[in-house]
């Protein structure tokens, strides 16, 4: 007898070929929970959809984005375009998301700035200072923003009327109307300057980095300020002469129980503007100490070894290092800022919220003007999160 027929393994049949499936395949697993856990997330959204029909059809309420046609006789105090109640609540909702820009725009930049002097100012070596910021974030941070709203509302509500408005500066006045400064007759022309120096700002610093990069090629320096003089400074002006701008300036002055001209900063605009930058100051205060302190101290040893600075260091040395422990956490406060600022609603301020709220208490379009204002909030918050996030991958250490 052979080996071969000894053997009894050699005598079994081949394994059939195919795909087994098993409950202890891990792939086959995940496969199967993905799909139920689509399934179960689709029965609910279509069950809230056909629930939500069915109450609206019931209840014999219209749906519909038509109303945006409509004429909104919605009175607006502040607005960025022109507006009048005659316009539609497309126009209207439009308003709202400007002002909501105007405030989240505005108060993103003086919080960053306010904030980074405030966490600067409480690692200093004057112990006064240092005290000075300390107390002013913990006590800031622990009050809620919006008794920080109304404390700011009922100080501005509480100065005098225009006719004992306080006045600190020449065309400068205070009063319980809001804040009154100089400005321009502002015409299409000063609009056209005014993005060619936004134009230039961006060619000059397109400019630099080119001249930089060229630098570090051949080793020769290139002066920069001329060709930026020409860009930030002249080509502004040229716009402003070529179409014929004027320099007219618009002096505030009492007329009558109220003032006529000049820029008009309203007691609602100015108290959310302040409350805002004033509590999101005290916690971008607190992300700059804490990206400053985990610069290594040897940064600082080195520089000053050099002869530098202590500013020049901090300017030069510790801060462009601090930023990539900064810029994460900042990005929170910057999107928890233009959400706090829904609270205008508490003060009077007409935001998109504000708006929305008039309108789909006006037209019964509930459904749509939440949608609305989720709409702008998440697109704010998406392109807020989208440029900090492109910021932060352009400074991040590349290891090579």
């Amino acid at each position: 007898m052979s080996d071969t027929a000894a053997d009894p393994r050699l005598l079994r049949a081949p394994p059939k070929k195919g795909i087994r499936l098993s409950w202890a395949d891990e792939k086959l697993r995940g496969i199967v929970w993905q799909v139920l856990v689509v399934g179960v997330v689709v029965s609910i959204l279509w069950w809230l959809v056909s629930n939500t029909s069915h109450n609206l059809e019931v209840r014999r309420i219209a749906t519909g984005w038509g109303f945006l046609s409509r004429e909104a006789g919605l009175p607006i105090g502040e607005h960025v375009i022109d507006y009048n109640p005659t316009n539609t609540y497309a126009r209207a909702l439009l308003v709202g998301v400007l002002n909501t820009l105007k405030v989240a725009v505005i108060g993103i930049l003086l919080a960053t700035v306010f904030g980074t002097l405030i966490g600067i100012a409480r690692l200093s070596k004057n112990w006064l200072l240092s005290r000075i910021a300390a107390t002013y974030i913990e006590v800031i941070r622990d009050l809620p923003l919006l008794l920080q709203l109304l404390f700011w509302y009922a100080i501005l509500q509480g100065l005098p009327a225009p006719r004992q408005s306080l006045n600190p500066v020449t065309g400068v006045f205070l009063s319980n109307r809001g804040l009154k400064l100089p400005w321009i007759q502002w015409q299409d022309a000063h609009s056209f300057a005014l993005l060619g120096l936004v134009a230039g700002i961006v060619a000059t610093i397109f400019y630099a980095r080119a001249a930089r990069a060229k630098q570090m090629a051949d080793g020769q320096p290139r002066k920069v300020w001329p060709l930026a003089l020409g860009l930030i400074l002249g080509l502004p002006l040229l716009i402003w002469a070529g179409l014929g701008a004027p320099f007219a300036g618009d002096i505030p002055a009492l007329r009558g129980f109220n003032f006529q001209g000049g820029l008009t900063i309203t007691p609602e605009y100015f108290a959310l503007l302040l409350g805002l930058v004033m509590y999101t100051a005290a916690f971008i205060a607190e992300i700059v100490r804490a990206g400053i302190q985990s610069v290594a101290r040897g940064q600082w040893e080195a520089a000053e070894a050099l002869g530098l600075q202590r500013g020049r260091i901090m300017r030069l040395i510790v801060l462009p290092q601090a930023l990539r422990v900064i810029i994460p956490p900042m990005t929170s406060q910057y999107l928890n800022l233009t959400k706090n600022s829904s609270l205008a609603v508490a003060i009077g301020y007409q935001d998109i919220v504000s708006i929305s709220n008039t309108t789909l208490n006006q037209t019964g379009q509930a459904i749509e003007g939440i949608a609305i204002i989720m709409a702008v909030y998440l697109s704010i918050s998406l392109s807020i999160s989208l440029f900090m996030n492109w910021y932060n991958a352009r400074i991040a250490l590349v290891e090579r």
